[in-house]
């Protein structure tokens, strides 16, 4: 008999410290509504559900005609279940990690190699990066999400200059002064001014940054204290941020990186290069399969400032700029499609009202992972007769050229996201 080709997935959770606690976190809510047996703990960190095949996280499979195996297993047995194109692209495996990311404390100031630079990194220091791949990543709001990306205009740095005498003594008169005339010349001397200054930051030494940082702290403080809104320096971030990393350099960051508050279905595309950081709420991300992060603060693991002052991409944006809008299907009313300009991923998000009764979720060339996060349904495959039940928080593996009809089983509104790689 041949292998099923749509089968549920019993994913992994990762309880990292900076995760949602409990009920709070949508990774725990999205587990307590797909496993009924499923027991949540309110004080253990639900950060991520990871959905794929990483070696630190391979998904089971969840149906009785597949003897246990993981996904990852299941796949290098049956490498055409990926699609043709994505098999001999990416080498049998499936190319892309699939999560759901609840955070409540700041994850890092960080940035990800291209591939040129992964290779490198991995060759002298594969104990930090343990592969040779870049990391894409697309994040998608499910709640309101809070995220730093990408160097803000130059023109709003330099006011933060002025207003935060403590951020301008870390920089220094030279690098802030270069920083100023840059902006009466092209983006090539705004880039190098911004790459000074962001250096003059990042090697600062400890000491001075602990001294400065402390001065910030408690001057603003002091003035929300006595009721004045210190919203222009973006006061309370920056005492949330201390508060969470005390005297970490990564909290002047602030000044430096556009501030996103993405709203649920709006997303920011991190490509190689740019420095970003997660600081609080709910999302969906996708990414290409690696570990390779190069941290600058923020963050109790390594750090390579050097690196990461290095590669970054000085280019400044406005920060409406870093948002990654996704296009509309011309075909289905309901399928909003992110697909970022790399070849290992791409996201659909498809939002069905509670009126319809039946939804198809069309085959395309590439295996695809769909999540549920909203409603419940009865999958239904032209190649299985027996129906799938899916409700909120379920997982489906749907291989290449399978086609899924979706029986609402109750009259509520759908939210599912896909993701699968259009090569």
């Amino acid at each position: 008999m041949a292998s099923p080709r749509v089968f549920p997935l019993s994913c992994v959770v990762q309880q990292y410290a900076w995760g949602k606690a409990g009920s709070k976190s949508e990774v725990a809510r999205l587990l307590a509504s797909s496993d009924p047996l499923a027991q949540i703990s309110e004080d253990r960190p639900y950060a991520e559900l990871w959905m794929g095949t990483h070696p630190r996280g391979d998904a089971k499979i969840l149906d009785n005609r597949i003897s246990q195996k993981t996904l990852g297993q299941w796949i290098a047995e049956n490498q055409d279940c990926l699609g043709q194109k994505v098999k001999n692209t990416f080498k049998g495996k499936l190319p892309f990690l699939f999560k759901v990311l609840s955070v409540e404390t700041a994850l890092s100031i960080q940035a990800h190699p291209n591939k040129e630079l992964a290779e490198k990194l991995h060759l002298q220091a594969p104990e930090h990066y343990p592969d040779a791949n870049h990391k894409p990543e697309m994040a998608i709001a499910l709640t309101s999400f809070q995220g730093l990306c990408g160097f803000r205009p130059v023109e709003e740095i330099v006011t933060f200059l002025q207003k935060v005498p403590e951020f301008q003594a870390l920089i220094g008169e030279d690098a802030t002064a270069q920083l100023k005339q840059s902006m009466a010349g092209g983006p090539e001397a705004m880039a190098s001014a911004l790459r000074n200054c962001f250096s003059h930051l990042m090697k600062s030494e400890k000491k001075v940054v602990v001294e400065q940082l402390n001065l910030l702290v408690k001057r603003i403080s002091q003035q929300v204290f006595d009721g004045n809104s210190m919203d222009d320096i973006y006061g309370k971030l920056l005492l949330q941020l201390h508060q969470q990393f005390p005297g970490d350099i990564g909290c002047f960051a602030i000044y430096f990186l556009n501030l996103l508050t993405l709203k649920p279905g709006e997303a920011m595309f991190l490509e190689a290069n740019v420095p970003h950081a997660y600081l609080k709420g709910d999302c969906v991300e996708c990414m290409a399969c690696s570990d390779n992060t190069v941290r600058a603060g923020l963050t109790p693991k390594f750090i390579d400032v050097p690196t990461l002052c290095e590669m970054l991409n000085y280019t400044p944006t406005p920060s409406e700029d870093r948002l990654f809008a996704p296009a509309q299907s011309q075909d289905d009313p309901y399928l909003s499609i992110y697909d970022p300009p790399v070849p290992d991923f791409t996201v659909m998000k498809m939002e069905v009202p509670g009126s319809v009764t039946e939804y198809k979720v069309s085959a395309l060339d590439s295996a695809s992972i769909l999540l549920m996060v909203q409603g419940a349904v009865a999958a239904i495959t032209p190649t299985v007769q027996a129906e799938i039940p899916l409700q909120r928080g379920g997982v489906l593996f749907i291989g290449a050229n399978e086609s899924v009809s979706l029986k609402l089983t109750l009259p509520k509104d759908l939210l599912l996201f896909r993701a699968c790689c259009l090569l």
